[in-house]
């Protein structure tokens, strides 16, 4: 097993929905929801845009994470995404200097 494989992320539904999930493949949860195997929620909201991710090296911590962002208005977790962004574009940003 390697560091930080479990992820918590939103996806943004075709009709403008937001879902939020689990996993420890992205990869293979991307590709359920795509073909309609996902969770239930996003079976026909498809296709899907991954709006935010978050990796953390326990189930425990992924978890709680993900119930948090549950608890979250949707203009709450817009919020959590506009960050999330701002601190990538930040990250490599530095990395250029």
């Amino acid at each position: 097993m390697t560091e930080y494989e479990h992820t918590v992320y939103i996806l943004k539904c075709s009709d403008g929905t937001l879902y939020t999930g689990y996993t420890n493949d992205m990869e293979h949860r991307l590709n359920m929801h795509e073909e309609g195997k996902g969770a239930k929620y996003t079976r026909g909201r498809g296709p899907f845009q991954v709006m935010y991710i978050e990796k953390f090296p326990t189930k425990q911590e992924a978890m709680q994470k993900e119930y948090q962002i549950k608890q979250l208005s949707r203009t709450e977790k817009f919020q959590l995404i506009r960050g999330r962004l701002k601190e990538v574009i930040e990250h490599e940003n530095s990395k250029k200097l």
